[in-house]
């Protein structure tokens, strides 16, 4: 038996921010939004469940150098901005396993390219 935990969203960005929208601008939402993806560990998640959905030890696993506590505040947090769903299947020992929403999807195709010019560039760097 599944059963789905939903989470209220974010109230709209459009209700709080002047149009058109500016990340420039100290009132604008979306600036809560460029914090969520520009973090390391919210752009490696999302990553990592580009490849279907996934179990919390799954993630951690994959996410080197992540604790527990860490995953699951940023879990918590694409979860209620709607980028990720959360899954509860009722089973014995309990199950959950986390994946992207089709805002999730969107939001992966940009951070893929940064992680690959990351990639392709970190000799560039002078303190790499």
């Amino acid at each position: 038996m599944r059963m789905k935990e939903t989470l209220p969203l974010v109230p709209a960005a459009s209700a709080d921010c002047d149009a058109p929208k500016d990340v420039y601008a100290a009132a604008c939402p979306c600036r809560d939004m460029l914090d969520l993806l520009a973090n390391k560990w919210s752009a490696l998640a999302l990553g990592a469940l580009e490849q279907g959905p996934q179990r919390f030890g799954a993630l951690r696993a994959r996410l080197q150098g992540v604790s527990p506590k860490v995953l699951t505040q940023t879990l918590r947090r694409l979860e209620e901005y709607g980028l990720v769903d959360r899954e509860v299947f009722a089973e014995v020992p309990l199950r959950v396993e986390y994946s992207l929403t089709g805002l999730g999807r969107d939001a992966c195709a940009p951070l893929a390219h940064l992680r690959t010019w990351v990639e392709r560039n970190i000799d560039r760097f002078p303190a790499a």
